[in-house]
């Protein structure tokens, strides 16, 4: 425990004047951690970052978690990174062409999907920081307050278990004590800094995301409990890899993406 503590102190230090500088800066770091996410994904699975997909797996994340605007203007208004995304699947599509079937379409399959679930998050990430502070923060506290409430009212009166067979900790009673959390975080946040919706609105949008970023949580140990290992990665001391502090959060922006928060 003291050791997370540490982790997670040192982390904010260095993380919050980050998304409040936001632009480059915060856009190099998320591209970074991308790529970290995608190896601790390959390790998982026992696959070579090195390698060829490996490679293109990563170039195909950091495509779509660099805005346009900064990154590619010098490119025909036509491009994106959706469309640089697609050029790396082609890519990937034609390796067993070269490597003489070493490599199948299903083994295809696996570097496309993490590049997209990877890049997608992280961008989205970025495009609500884009927005504003306040709409960054407000998902931030969201998701946070979630685990927070999860762990403490799971801890003290969770009896019933949310998913045995994924994640043995984790209760129903955490689960509705996560939501009740973010719920007074989005009331109180929302009559401070109002967003695009009401007050209500926001509330149900709040009860969404606690049950989404849980979800989020509930995906990762799955993979993690299929491969055979505790944490992705041992980047964070006490916490684990990048994808064990960013699961909720590449579940929840992208959603916040598609109902208009930004």
């Amino acid at each position: 425990m003291r050791q997370r503590v540490i982790t997670a102190v040192v982390a904010l230090i260095l993380f919050i004047p980050l998304i409040v500088i936001g632009q480059m800066p915060l856009q190099v770091v998320m591209a970074m951690l991308g790529g970290i996410a995608v190896y601790e994904l390959f390790r998982m699975k026992g696959l070579e970052i090195k390698s060829t997909e490996g490679i293109l797996a990563i170039i195909g994340a950091v495509v779509l978690i660099l805005p346009r605007s900064t990154w590619y203007d010098f490119l025909p208004k036509s491009v994106n990174g959706n469309t640089l995304f697609y050029l790396i699947v082609m890519a990937l599509l034609v390796l067993p062409v070269f490597l003489k079937n070493a490599l199948t379409f299903d083994n295809i399959g696996f570097p496309v999907l993490v590049s997209l679930y990877v890049g997608t998050g992280f961008q989205n990430f970025i495009s609500a920081r884009e927005t504003g502070l306040h709409v960054l923060m407000y998902a931030l506290l969201i998701v946070w307050s979630t685990d927070i409430g999860a762990y403490m009212i799971g801890r003290k009166y969770g009896k019933r278990k949310l998913a045995p067979d994924i994640s043995p900790n984790k209760t129903i009673e955490g689960s509705l004590g996560g939501i009740a959390c973010a719920m007074v975080i989005s009331l109180v946040y929302t009559l401070i800094w109002p967003l695009t919706y009401n007050v209500v609105a926001m509330l149900l949008l709040a009860i969404v995301f606690s049950i989404v970023g849980q979800l989020g949580d509930l995906v990762e140990s799955s993979y993690k409990r299929y491969y055979g290992v505790k944490d992705s990665g041992n980047i964070l001391p006490g916490h684990g890899g990048i994808l064990d502090r960013f699961d909720s959060l590449l579940f929840v922006f992208p959603l916040m993406h598609l109902v208009g928060l930004f």
